[in-house]
């Protein structure tokens, strides 16, 4: 089969391309830099340079390929748009890539006890999300599972903090590549106030492992999250502090004079908490797991 992937230059969309051609698919990405392009080619996936933005390329291309996943930009609803219109009536499947933030609690760096599990995108759910940027990326969900009235075999696989090594060119985790560049800067690891907020947790390759089998099993209109275990953000602060050989972590504030994070990132992202479970990956795609705590990976791996 040939899948085409956006963003698969990134971290997402790379350790995804890889895990597809091990699986024997034939796979082009979509990458924005030139530059990225030979390195897609070496790895065995065919390059094709653009962005989101070029529709009518988005478009051709994901006519020309029997199935697309898009891992380049949960935010960018124009392309959404644009891949829909290219599937529809053709019945192939249209993976989207999303974000457990959407369902993030507090700013603080308290814990909640919040856990959401995937009916809150059910038809008929009344939830929304209590943040602007997040209702404009539920609604970018909605677009895609809806779009399974249009015979497209949408589903939206929403993510929760990813950790492990990408297996394409990007190689880092967002929220874990942030500590770890602050903590080496300042020598000392920070967390949001005192770091008790909790995320779900899920190593990349079996979020890769899971999009393969949405890809082959998943029904039109389906959304998973996507997790294994879950921690706090204080655990995951001291894991790394004890891999980097530096000081325990200490609290930090948004508003403080020694800004290291943009504070609506610290607030919203190292801040909150997204606790969501599983269910349908296991129970309608058989998605088994491997990797579990994300401080066993920080503490063997990350040195």
């Amino acid at each position: 089969m040939h899948i085409f992937v956006t963003g698969a230059s990134g971290y997402i969309g790379g350790t995804v391309a890889v895990r597809l051609l091990r699986a024997g698919h034939h796979v082009s990405g979509l990458t924005r830099d030139p530059a990225k392009a030979g390195q897609l080619t070496r790895l065995g996936i065919e390059p094709v340079v653009g962005s989101l933005d070029d529709a009518d390329l988005l478009a051709a291309r994901a006519r020309r390929a029997d199935a697309v996943v898009n891992a380049a930009d949960s935010d960018h609803r124009a392309a959404v748009e644009t891949l829909i219109a290219a599937l529809a009536g053709s019945g192939k499947a249209l993976i989207h890539t999303s974000g457990s933030s959407t369902v993030g609690i507090g700013t603080e760096g308290e814990a909640s006890e919040a856990v959401h599990d995937e009916d809150v995108l059910d038809p008929g759910s009344a939830w929304e999300p209590d943040h602007p940027v997040r209702a404009a990326r539920v609604a970018i969900d909605r677009l895609v599972l809806g779009a399974a009235e249009r015979e497209v075999r949408s589903a939206v696989l929403c993510d929760s903090l990813i950790y492990g090594q990408g297996r394409g060119p990007g190689r880092d985790s967002v929220l874990i590549a942030a500590l770890v560049r602050q903590a080496r800067a300042g020598g000392v690891v920070r967390h949001v106030g005192p770091g008790r907020n909790i995320w779900s947790t899920v190593h990349v390759d079996d979020v890769a492992d899971l999009y393969l089998l949405a890809l082959e099993k998943t029904p039109p209109g389906a959304f998973y999250f996507v997790e294994n275990g879950e921690e706090s953000f204080g655990a995951i602060a001291e894991a790394i502090a004890r891999s980097l050989g530096l000081p325990g972590p200490r609290p930090w504030d948004p508003d403080a004079p020694d800004n290291v994070w943009d504070p609506q990132f610290a607030r919203h992202a190292l801040g909150s908490n997204s606790r969501v479970r599983a269910r349908r990956a296991r129970d309608l795609l058989g998605w088994d797991p491997r990797h579990r705590s994300i401080t066993d990976w920080i503490l063997r791996e990350l040195r």
